[in-house]
């Protein structure tokens, strides 16, 4: 399978996950536009792509930002969305609702309006990003898990709706990347899980490179959690 001669547009694709999206991508032939809220992410992340990507700064929580960035667009091949911000526990007893709604705004809200601004000039594939928090929650983990839920069932609701153009989602583990916590105890973590490892970026951004390739995959979304949802 190949990307060869496609383009890729990732939103969020500046460092973490979506870096290692826009590099794999890129390896497999396509042509890739990262855009990030961040100036200095987006420089570094053009840093490492080959020079044929190119990257701007766009508020992705912004709809007139967003919608006026694809206007300048020409008609692409896949949309993929990993933009997020650092994670942070919201547990019901000290719940701050002004603070849930925010959390949906980027990871949610923004995901469904780059769908809505991007529509028109996308010609293959669209690729959200889940999470397992939805399947396996923890303790303070209601919002993040609501989040992904609403986010599993827009997958499954696009691909009927913008049929023939597919929607796919990856639905990520823990991943070793900047949006976890400091403290974050990797290594508790990785003893517990079945493959005894944390996963990297670089596992995460095979799943999202197969759903672009996979032209009979829509509606479907690929769990890549290391067996965490299993124990």
């Amino acid at each position: 399978m190949t990307l060869q001669d496609q383009r890729v547009v990732l939103l969020g694709g500046t460092s973490g996950i979506g870096l290692a999206t826009a590099r794999l991508a890129t390896a497999h032939g396509a042509t890739v536009i990262v855009a990030s809220s961040n100036p200095e992410s987006v420089r570094r992340a053009l840093g490492v792509l080959p020079a044929s990507a190119s990257g701007t700064v766009c508020d992705l929580t912004d709809p007139a930002a967003v919608g006026a960035f694809f206007d300048r667009l020409d008609p692409f091949d896949h949309l993929v969305y990993t933009a997020g911000e650092a994670l942070s526990l919201l547990e019901i007893r000290s719940l701050d609702l002004a603070r849930a709604r925010q959390a949906f705004e980027l990871r949610y809200f923004g995901a469904l309006n780059a769908v809505h601004a991007a529509t028109p000039k996308i010609r293959r594939s669209v690729v959200l990003t889940s999470g397992t928090a939805a399947d396996r929650p923890g303790a303070g983990w209601s919002v993040a898990a609501s989040i992904c839920g609403a986010t599993d069932a827009l997958v499954r609701a696009l691909a009927v709706e913008l049929a023939p153009l597919r929607v796919n989602a990856v639905k990520p583990g823990v991943v070793r990347t900047p949006l976890w916590p400091d403290d974050f105890d990797y290594t508790a973590t990785a003893e517990s899980l079945p493959v005894g490892r944390i996963g990297e970026p670089e596992d995460i951004a095979e799943a999202y490179v197969f759903l672009m390739n996979q032209t009979y995959a829509t509606g479907s979304i690929v769990t890549v959690g290391g067996g965490n949802v299993l124990v």
